[in-house]
């Protein structure tokens, strides 16, 4: 079995089970590797005990037993290499999508496919739902049992309310203090100045940050070609016309509204990642993969 295939959101998604999508996928973008990318646990000197029977001598401190010419070992404590978390947004808007798949399953693809290849890395991560309030939040671990939990969360996962993302950065900004990767997977479908500020406040923090941009082609080609009734999904407004009157003025907006987004997470060394449904997940996960390289 070419496992690789399932790194294509469309073939994934005539799976039904989301950690199968998830496993297959990583183990597909792995095979596409020249060598692992998996790195041990790191360790941290925490402090200096007595030598005693059964341990092991390469533990002992040379260097102090030159200055009390007694043995002592050294202590270590296992941390994981990387602490992260990933915002998923789950709004009304992310419901969107063609017949293959919508903004909200590839998110949720991908997040699962994150959080695989995180724990495989021996990185712990958190989940976090949110909508315009936080539906559910999962502290970063790196234990089986915590990806379990992350894939059952995201197997069951609904659309949600109406977007707003500020608070939700601004907040989780606050109760995340300790330095790792924050990852925001979002249509960003809210005010571009607004979002950058409150992923500003992780930088403030000293966290890294990358934002995975969703997108839909017909969101951003707009390949209508009859008249058409346009709903919004979150304010259910509705508005019927030819595509034609307003395709140039709408393509217009979203290139601005996507450049606004791109040139914002510049200026703030913010990562910006654009992904449409349909491309494969080994962009994302190389995007992370470098990410960590300059972050552990």
């Amino acid at each position: 079995m070419d496992k690789r295939k399932y790194l294509n959101p469309i073939t994934a998604a005539k799976l039904a089970n989301i950690s199968l999508k998830a496993r297959l996928a990583v183990e597909g973008y792995l095979i596409g590797q020249h060598k692992s990318p998996y790195h041990g646990f790191s360790v941290e000197f925490s402090e200096h005990r007595a030598y005693g029977s059964g341990d092991e001598v390469r533990h002992i401190d040379w260097k102090l037993f030159g200055k009390t010419d007694r043995y002592y070992v050294k202590r270590f404590e296992e941390e994981t290499n990387l602490r992260s978390y990933i915002l998923l947004d789950t709004s009304l808007s992310m419901n969107f999508g063609n017949q293959s798949i919508t903004k909200l399953e590839y998110g949720s693809f991908l997040c699962s496919a994150l959080s695989y290849l995180m724990l495989k890395q021996r990185d712990s991560v958190g989940l976090v739902q949110f909508d315009k309030e936080i539906n559910q939040f999962l502290p970063s671990r790196a234990t089986r049992s915590h990806l379990n939990q992350i894939m059952e969360s995201l197997e069951n996962i609904i659309p949600g309310d109406n977007t707003h993302i500020r608070p939700i950065l601004d907040h989780m900004a606050e109760r995340i203090k300790k330095r790792g990767l924050i990852i925001l997977i979002s249509d960003l479908f809210d005010d571009p100045k607004d979002v950058i500020k409150g992923l500003s406040h992780f930088k403030h923090n000293k966290q890294e940050v990358i934002v995975f941009h969703i997108l839909d082609r017909n969101e951003f080609e707009f390949d209508f070609n009859k008249r058409t009734k346009f709903k919004d999904m979150e304010t259910g407004k509705t508005i019927t016309t030819d595509p034609w009157h307003i395709q140039t003025s709408y393509k217009e907006k979203i290139k601005l509204f996507q450049k606004n987004y791109k040139l914002g997470c510049r200026k703030q060394k913010i990562d910006y990642v654009p992904l449409y449904t349909d491309q494969s997940l080994d962009i994302a996960l190389n995007e992370y993969l470098k990410k960590r390289k300059r972050t552990v």
